[in-house]
């Protein structure tokens, strides 16, 4: 690991598919075998974390097993899903619990910017107010007031990073578009944010590596619709374009997970990502078009 506020022992606690890309990002910086490590779920995330060298213990972090960790832990990057009930996030809690009278100097919580809530399209930046407009997006607001209350009395520098929508190989809306799913026409589209998984690696590192604290929103900047990103896609994987609906016909087609997050609309800004911790985010004609070549998929080249 690079010299800083995080030097030392980093533990990655929930490794699904932004997790392995960090681990393997950070594991590639530094000599010093062990120095990065995961708590995962199940077998096969620890498996897929040891074959990249990383090692890996299964924990259910909703049980009161022990942790067990390094006595010399510096950094946490916490991307553990809150439970699917409830309003707060009592997993979070037990794990910090569970750290007893360790004391990392930093932890970096990923969050989403859907505490902002639905905006109508206009801007928000991380001074904007936080109003979370369904239980998934509250859960994490109040995962986010634990997070800055346990740093605040353990003397912690508390990062959250607000994620936009992530993508990135085998995270492409490519069975949806086979499946024939629709987007909004472009006259009931608001804008949309997303970040390429690298990217968001990326911003977990510079958090870890900066001396800065607070919340930083990670998104690409791109404001483009749902509906226009999966025509990109469509183009660069060779796919029939969607078809576009209005908001009455998706009420009626999308189920209403898919719908809630088509209609939801607001401009999440990044400046914060780019001239604070340093992470210029690539755009998505790039991003898909790397997406698909690393998932052993032809992209493309003519996008007119």
């Amino acid at each position: 690991m690079k010299r800083g506020s995080s030097a030392g022992p980093c533990l990655l606690v929930g490794c699904g598919y932004t997790g392995l890309r960090l681990a393997r990002r950070l594991a590639a910086r530094g000599p010093v075998p062990g120095q990065v490590s995961g708590l995962v779920r199940s077998p096969a995330s620890a498996a897929a974390l040891e074959a990249s060298g990383v090692p890996a213990r299964v924990v259910d972090l909703d049980g009161a097993a022990a942790l067990d960790l390094p006595r010399d832990l510096a950094s946490v990057v916490y991307l553990a899903p809150p439970s699917a009930e409830g309003e707060g996030d009592p997993r979070l809690g037990r794990f910090l619990e569970g750290l007893g009278g360790l004391r990392p100097r930093v932890l970096v919580y990923l969050s989403t910017t859907g505490v902002y809530g639905d905006t109508g399209g206009l801007p928000v930046d991380e001074a904007s107010p936080t109003v979370p407009g369904d239980a998934a997006s509250r859960r994490r607001l109040a995962a986010e007031r634990l997070v800055g209350s346990w740093c605040g009395a353990a003397g912690a520098r508390g990062v959250i990073l607000r994620v936009a929508g992530i993508y990135g190989p085998g995270r492409l809306p490519l069975d949806r578009l086979r499946a024939g799913e629709p987007v909004l026409r472009p006259e009931d589209s608001g804008p949309g944010n997303r970040i390429h998984v690298d990217d968001l690696a990326a911003a977990c590192e510079a958090a870890l590596d900066r001396p800065l604290s607070g919340a930083f929103n990670v998104a690409d900047g791109d404001h483009r619709s749902i509906g226009a990103f999966m025509e990109l896609v469509a183009r660069q994987a060779g796919l029939p374009p969607p078809r576009r609906v209005t908001r009455e016909e998706a009420r009626r087609e999308l189920g209403p997970g898919m719908l809630a997050y088509v209609l939801a609309s607001r401009r999440v800004m990044n400046r914060r990502l780019v001239e604070d911790l340093g992470v210029r985010p690539r755009n998505p004609e790039d991003g898909v078009r790397e997406s698909l070549a690393e998932m052993g998929l032809e992209s493309r080249r003519d996008l007119s």
